[in-house]
């Protein structure tokens, strides 16, 4: 997210020769969309998978803030801010899951839902808004950057389509590797989880319902 800031702050600056720069950096963006995407339906290794997802959604700010366009940059400032949330509430419950089961490796902690029913339920309501879920902010920037990317060029929605469906089948696959199914045999007892654990979470997903009320307290920025 800083280094989105830093282009941002850069990008006004490559206005004079905007064919020769800008179009290689957008279609390097758009396409590694599509190579991080594919690469999180491939992951076993959780945390990998979540950081891959963050890599995936930056290709899509990247893109938006190169378009030069008011509705690209409202869109990559409110994805930012969606994302940066989101994806520390996925690292958060992945390093939940860690210190109980001490292993990332997605086909030995299956079944959870079974005994974290809560920690479950914010695994859902966090897997969600990854993939964009309507009412969540996340679709606000994400529309916001597909309609800027499809005046700047209407093969673009071919690209953020693709990768869009992509991130709901990786979203899916690690919510239902990780909660579904039966519960590992090498797990003989697991301590419950604290307090501070939901808390912190809450902190995470809170603010993101509050942007769903009212999204103009960031997408008013560049309007």
């Amino acid at each position: 997210k800083l280094g989105g800031y830093g282009l941002i702050r850069i990008s006004p600056l490559l206005n004079p020769h905007p064919s020769t720069l800008l179009l290689p950096i957008m279609v390097m963006a758009l396409w590694g969309i599509l190579m991080t995407s594919s690469i999180c339906l491939r992951q076993t290794d959780l945390k990998a998978l979540i950081a891959y997802s963050s890599v995936s959604h930056m290709g899509l700010v990247a893109a938006a803030i190169m378009s030069q366009t008011p509705w690209g940059m409202t869109g990559a400032m409110t994805l930012m801010i969606a994302h940066g949330l989101t994806s520390s509430a996925l690292f958060t419950l992945a390093n939940t899951n860690y210190e109980r089961t001490h292993t990332r490796t997605l086909l030995l902690v299956r079944g959870l839902q079974l005994i974290f029913p809560l920690l479950s339920t914010w695994w859902l309501l966090t897997n969600l808004t990854n993939m964009a879920l309507p009412p969540s902010i996340n679709l606000v920037g994400e529309l916001l950057i597909i309609t800027a990317l499809f005046n700047w060029s209407p093969p673009s929605i071919i690209l953020t389509g693709i990768g869009t469906l992509i991130t709901a089948s990786y979203s899916l696959y690690m919510f239902l590797m990780t909660q579904r199914g039966s519960i590992s045999t090498q797990f003989q007892s697991f301590y419950p989880t604290h307090t501070r654990e939901h808390l912190i979470l809450a902190l995470h997903l809170f603010p993101l319902g509050l942007l769903i009320i009212k999204p103009a307290l960031i997408s008013g920025l560049f309007t």
